[in-house]
This record gives structure tokens, C-alpha cells and sequence, in this order.
């Protein structure tokens, strides 16, 4: 295994960006927040990178204690990358980097690759923040899905969590449809990217038809905020 680089200076965001500072990283913690991955699954979501830069991104968050390699008991029999607890304390870090890295979206590029899920990190304060507001009415929702063009994913909120401020327990994600949420998000890609940006609050995409939300199998409608807001 490779010794690690680093850029030999006494500060925190230095000895950060020893660990997480290089290309592919973060976006691999990004599809490790998710839950365990099979090699081969993280390299079929993480298109444009080449098996052996995967091969030794994962080595390098082994020594860096933010990934751990296990071998799933039988039959299964294979082996599968998941986050440490620093790992998972990283979810922080790429809310903060998919907000400031929004108003880059833009419109879908022709060389664009594109995951259903790739949403989740951005979307998962904006769900929290859209069904506190409307506990009285919808009660507690702790399981949203959310189902894109691209496909399906679904998150979960923590609300006593997140207003502890415990980011990392708060929120978390998964690929696929929920066995039994408490809601259900219908939205298309750009409805998806505007809410991300903020350039559309859920309150607004609900109100004017854009997005569609059934809570507990009973469509869910709210009144559109005024214009200008992005509040939930």
C-alpha cells in the first residue's frame, strides 16, 4: 500500500485533504452513505473511473480509517466496502459541497452520466425541513421516496436527530423504493435540481403541480408559498 501524500502543513484543512483531498474520493464516500457496496456496484455508479483508480481510492480510505472492507456471510460470500463512523461523519462535508456546487447544475449536458440517487445528499435537509413544517398535518415522516426519471431512491429523516444537531444520524439514503414509507415523492430531473438550488421550494413544486407527494397513500397537497421563497 502506498504511503500517504501529504502537504505537510499544521492545519485542519490540509490534514483533511490528505485523506479526502483526491480526485474520486468523496464521490466514493458519496455512494458509501448509502449503505455496503460490492466493488463491481460501486464501479458501475461511479462512471469515468478506472478500475484500478477505484482499486486504490478503496485501499487508500482503508489505511485512512474511512472505509472498511468485510466479507458477507454465506451464501453470498462476497466482499463489500462500507464507511466507519469518520467515514459517515463526512455527510456534513458533501451537503456543504453539493449546496455551494448547485448553481453549477445548470442544464443536463449530452456527456452528463446521471443516478437517481445522486440527488439524495442535497435533498435530504430539504425533506426534513418540508415535512417538520407539516407534521400537524402528514404527522411524523421518517421514510421518503423519491422517484426521479432516473429512477428510485428513498431517504430517512431523523428529526429529533437533526435538531440535535447530529447531522449523521439524522439522514441517510439508499438506492431503490422503500418497503413501506411514510411518503412519496414524484418530481422530474429539473424539478429535482431546481429544489436543490433552491430556486424551487417543495412547498412551491407541490403547490403548482411540478411535484407530487403522497403521504401514507393520501396525495399530500399544500398551498404554494409566495413567490421568491425557497423555504422547504
Amino acid at each position: 500500500m502506498m504511503p500517504r501524500r501529504s502537504y505537510d502543513q499544521y492545519c485542519s484543512v490540509a490534514r483533511a485533504l490528505d485523506s479526502v483531498g483526491d480526485r474520486w474520493t468523496l464521490l466514493i464516500v458519496r455512494e458509501l452513505l448509502a449503505g455496503a457496496r460490492r466493488y463491481t456496484d460501486l464501479h458501475a455508479d461511479l462512471p469515468g473511473v478506472s478500475t484500478d483508480m477505484l482499486a486504490g481510492r478503496l485501499k487508500d480510505m482503508e489505511r485512512d480509517g474511512l472505509a472498511a472492507r468485510r466479507r458477507l456471510d454465506p451464501p453470498a460470500a462476497a466482499f463489500v466496502y462500507e464507511l466507519t463512523d469518520r467515514g459517515r461523519a463526512l455527510l456534513p462535508v458533501l451537503t456543504a459541497l453539493a449546496d455551494w456546487g448547485a448553481p453549477e447544475l445548470g442544464a443536463l449536458r449530452p456527456t452528463d452520466a446521471v443516478r437517481a440517487h445522486w440527488f439524495a445528499v442535497p435533498l435530504m435537509p430539504r425533506l426534513a425541513r418540508y415535512f417538520a413544517d407539516r407534521r400537524a398535518e402528514n404527522g411524523p415522516v421518517r421514510v421518503v421516496e423519491v422517484r426521479l426519471d432516473e429512477g428510485t431512491f428513498h431517504v430517512t429523516l431523523g428529526e429529533e436527530a437533526a435538531a440535535q444537531g447530529r447531522v449523521t444520524d439524522a439522514y441517510g439514503y439508499a438506492d431503490g423504493p422503500a418497503p413501506a414509507p411514510d411518503a412519496v415523492l414524484e418530481l422530474d430531473t429539473a424539478a429535482c435540481a431546481e429544489v436543490i438550488y433552491d430556486r424551487l421550494s417543495l412547498a412551491q413544486g407541490v403547490g403548482t403541480g411540478r411535484i407530487r407527494v403522497t403521504a401514507r397513500g393520501e396525495p399530500a397537497g399544500v398551498t404554494a408559498a409566495p413567490a421568491g421563497t425557497a423555504t422547504g
